[in-house]
């Protein structure tokens, strides 16, 4: 255990202790809005198609710019340089994105809450909410992250996870059957976590050169790019069952929960891959390749253990799971639990890998390899043969696809092992204004 806890970057266990609560979290209130709506499964159905929106569109959209303002907060960390001016940057480029979102689903909202929520347009307003607490608690993690302070990253995830149980418990005890109550709660507890963590983000930040938004944009584009494209592969199969299979709303709900527990390694991974990043930028920037290597390697074995050990248990126990945790029925049956778990063990590989590419400013070649990954989802997707078994393949070689991909760059020594794209980028930002 002593040697586990060697291999990955620091900070990694102080965050797994917030993100537990957080992964608890999310089987409370996914658990409780089951049994609430259990004899309702379309509107449970729009649950589960709310969260996968707000875990794909959303986490595609704002944790790159968590990613971006931890690579360059954490390079002017190591060149002794304040970080005031890229939180400031970084909050405007998110609050201008999270505006441009409003507009669309408040133009969409007539033709996506008929497709998608049963014709309930409240269903819209909380996934606008939802996206307003990711826009906030991401951008502030970026600076808590590149800046270590890891005690208060774990705190934010916790007040968050927190809230969500305690409002799920009290939704479920007062009776409310509502959908739209369940799906708030994915906006209130994010903002309330924000406002209660602010002095972890705000607290001696510094001036330094200013970093202007076509500085920050440079490597966020391609990140924000290659990070939809990652939640399209993770989060899409309960949208494109409610798509291609609009009358099976009892497989839509099934498919989510199901996830869930396939994606139970995800949780503790998440904890690694805040750390990851800034520990592989610190590395390069002090001109430490073989550091880069190590924690790459044991990275990669780290999660490979946690793939293998995850995916175990849920495929034994994850048929049985389903009903009595969610009170919904079981469709997948542990042959799809398998093609899940193996998904999430190459997903996990893949996210390990991309970081890497990231730190050595291969923002590019990150964007290709999910992309390539994307187009063979999609090609799965569309082909012939069940729905259902369709949407299991095509996350697993989905993601498998793009491990060959991603890893030549960040391995190969022509990659320069300098932080380009970390102090660089800060540079030009500087040279702009």
């Amino acid at each position: 255990m002593k040697r586990l806890l060697r291999a990955v970057p620091a900070g990694t266990i102080l965050v797994g202790g917030g993100l537990a609560v957080l992964g608890l979290a999310s089987y409370v209130h996914l658990a409780v809005a089951g049994h609430a709506l259990k004899d309702a499964p379309a509107a449970y159905s729009s649950v589960s198609v709310l969260w996968a929106l707000v875990f794909s569109v959303g986490i595609g959209l704002f944790l790159p710019v968590e990613q971006e303002v931890s690579r360059l907060v954490a390079a002017r960390a190591v060149a002794g340089e304040g970080v005031a001016p890229v939180l400031r940057t970084a909050c405007l480029f998110a609050g201008g994105m999270f505006a441009l979102l409003v507009v669309v689903l408040g133009l969409a909202a007539g033709p996506l809450s008929r497709l998608l929520f049963e014709g309930d347009r409240l269903m819209v307003v909380a996934l606008c909410g939802a996206l307003a607490g990711l826009a906030c608690e991401h951008t502030s993690r970026g600076v808590m992250s590149g800046l270590g302070r890891f005690g208060w990253y774990s705190a934010q995830l916790g007040v968050d996870g927190g809230l969500r149980m305690a409002m799920a418990a009290g939704l479920g005890l007062a009776g409310v059957r509502s959908p739209v109550a369940y799906a708030l709660i994915l906006a209130v507890a994010p903002l309330a976590s924000v406002v209660l963590t602010l002095p972890g983000a705000l607290r001696g930040l510094g001036s330094g050169a200013p970093v202007t938004l076509r500085a920050l944009c440079q490597g966020l584009g391609l990140l924000l790019a290659s990070n939809l494209l990652m939640q399209v592969i993770v989060n899409i199969g309960v949208i494109n069952v409610k798509l291609l299979s609009p009358g099976d709303t009892a497989f839509a709900g099934s498919l989510l929960n199901a996830l869930q527990l396939a994606r139970m390694p995800l949780f503790v991974f998440a904890a690694l891959q805040a750390s990851l990043l800034p520990a592989l930028t610190r590395a390069l920037a002090s001109g430490d390749i073989q550091g880069y290597r190590r924690v790459l390697i044991r990275s990669v074995g780290v999660v490979v253990l946690l793939g293998v050990a995850g995916g175990a248990f849920a495929i034994a126990v994850g048929p049985d799971l389903v009903p009595l945790l969610f009170s919904q029925p079981d469709v997948l049956g542990r042959a799809g639990f398998a093609w899940l778990t193996a998904g999430t063990l190459a997903y996990m590989v893949a996210s390990v890998v991309g970081p890497a590419v990231v730190a050595r400013g291969r923002h590019a070649a990150q964007t290709l390899g999910w992309l390539v990954g994307t187009a063979v989802l999609v090609a799965i997707t569309l082909g012939p043969g069940d729905v259902r078994l369709r949407v299991e393949l095509a996350f697993a070689i989905g993601s498998l696809v793009v491990i060959p991909v991603l890893a030549p760059f960040a391995w190969s020594r022509h990659a320069a092992p300098s932080p380009s794209g970390t102090q660089p980028v800060v540079a030009a930002g500087a040279k702009a204004d």
